[in-house]
């Protein structure tokens, strides 16, 4: 498949950051972008600016991305691509890893919150739309994941456990479908100028970050979402908006245990 063939497409989380650069993107591509986003006035302003259409949505019910799925195909059209987008972090509380509650972000239970949108959000998602694109021989899914789910997010336990297996699942359906047209693509991007990295929608500067998140640099949504959707378009499998990750991440298989002392001396540089 190439981009002349993507027509429709979903993007989850599309009111704001990442997922409003790519709704912003696609349709540079003449693609019909459907908006998604629990914060539907978001998802509408969106929408509104590059004639889409906006679907107020809670992605951690399984019920509600199948009737996104069902609703779309039926008054726009197959779906084309599935960009999951939307996600959670929370950072970790008093008791560090262990914590059921969130630390930067209140929660009683940032674990089940993550676990719900940063995972099973892309399951539900996937479950409702590869049997209707394997029967039109193909299609693209786009799992957002982060750098967290190859290397760790320090302070935020919930984060990179549950992106860990974001990265785990979609290698998982690029296994199961790539041999029946379905391009599966995983993207792992370091810092990002937006909101959850406490940078608000249409800021110029990349001032912000927590962490370490900004050690290799802020990039805007917009850089992102260029590279995502070229990549993904080109069936490339892992996506890495930051290319510094790979030789982390090179380093890490290399030597677990001496990659771990280097991030607790890490995180020990972040204390002071």
């Amino acid at each position: 498949m190439n981009d002349r063939s993507v027509k429709t497409a979903v993007v989850t989380g599309g009111g704001h950051g990442i997922g409003r650069a790519l709704c912003r993107r696609l349709a540079e591509n003449r693609v019909k972008v459907v908006v998604a986003d629990i914060d539907g006035d978001a998802a509408a302003t969106v929408a509104a600016e590059i004639d889409g259409v906006a679907k107020k949505i809670d992605v951690s019910s399984e019920e509600a991305v199948g009737e996104l799925v069902a609703d779309v195909e039926t008054e726009i059209g197959a779906i084309d691509m599935f960009i999951s987008n939307a996600g959670v972090g929370f950072g970790d509380g008093d008791s560090g890893a262990i914590s059921a509650e969130g630390g930067m972000i209140s929660t009683k239970d940032r674990w089940g919150l993550c676990w719900n949108v940063n995972v099973m959000a892309q399951v539900y998602a996937a479950r409702a739309v590869i049997p209707r694109m394997l029967e039109r021989g193909g299609g693209y899914i786009v799992n957002i994941a982060s750098a967290a789910g190859l290397l760790s997010q320090i302070g935020d336990a919930a984060y990179s456990a549950t992106k860990h297996a974001s990265v785990g699942f979609a290698e998982s359906l690029a296994i199961n479908y790539g041999d029946d047209g379905i391009s599966v693509s995983v993207v792992c991007p370091q810092a990002v100028a937006t909101r959850m990295i406490g940078i608000e929608d249409d800021s110029d500067g990349v001032a912000g970050g927590f962490g370490g998140n900004e050690v290799d640099g802020i990039l805007q949504p917009a850089e992102v979402a260029d590279i995502i959707v070229d990549q993904a378009l080109s069936g490339r499998f892992l996506i890495l908006t930051h290319p510094q990750v790979a030789t982390y991440f090179q380093r890490k298989a290399s030597d677990y245990d001496r990659w771990i002392g280097g991030m607790r001396r890490f995180r020990r540089s972040l204390a002071k």
